[in-house]
This record gives C-alpha cells, structure tokens and sequence, in this order.
C-alpha cells in the first residue's frame, strides 16, 4: 500500500528530515488527527492503515501551503490526496467505463477535465 501511495503522490517522503514546517503552516493542522509531517513519518514507516482511517484525508482543504513551506519539496498534500483517492476508490465500485463517456460528454466541456477525472477514478 506504500508504494501505491508513493505511485499516485510522486512524493520523495525520503527527502523529509521532519521539521514540521508544513504542520506549522497548515490553515487546519491543529484540528487534524495526524498532521502532514506525522503523515509523512507514517507513510515512510508503513503504517498504511491508519491513514487511510485518518479524519486528516478529509479535513486537508487542499491549499498547498505544506508544499510551499517544504524546504525540501516533499509534498505531504499530495500524500494526503492520494490516500482520499484511495479511500475513494475502495468505496466506488461503479467507475464509468470509456465506452460510457461520449453519451455523457458535453461538447464544450475542457478535455483537462476529463483527463482528470480518469486519472482519479481509474483503478
């Protein structure tokens, strides 16, 4: 499961020398149950399944504050997103097909945005 997160996040967590930097920033790291440097420490220690049961995944806004504040480029935010997809993942069993997106494409619609939405629910 740690490398499945490592795949989805392309993070380095070995480049991490857990200064606590990205928690001090974060805009919601006090209210977290683990916070991005701890995720980052339990990621590298493969403690796995206590992510994904992580209030964290869901209280994460997203604003890429840990990752601006890394001094080493770590990306704890995108460990978090990739666990979130996971934990999405696992519950969603009805995936749309390829052959189901032409009926419900919209010819105005951003082809980016269809990329994304393979890249996050394809298993």
């Amino acid at each position: 499961m740690k490398d499945e997160i490592l795949t989805i996040s392309s993070a380095d967590i070995s480049k991490c020398m857990a200064c606590g930097r990205c928690s001090a920033s974060c805009p919601v790291g006090e209210d977290m149950d683990i916070r991005p440097h701890q995720f980052v420490a339990r990621v590298r220690a493969g403690e796995t399944e206590t992510l994904l049961k992580s209030s964290a995944i869901w209280q994460c806004v997203s604003c890429f504050c840990c990752i601006q504040r890394c001094p080493r480029d770590v990306k704890p935010a995108r460990l978090l997103e990739a666990v979130r997809l996971m934990v999405a993942r696992q519950k969603d069993h009805e995936n749309i097909l390829p052959d189901e997106i032409p009926q419900l494409v919209d010819p105005d619609m951003p082809q980016q945005l269809l990329v994304s939405v393979f890249r996050k629910y394809r298993k």
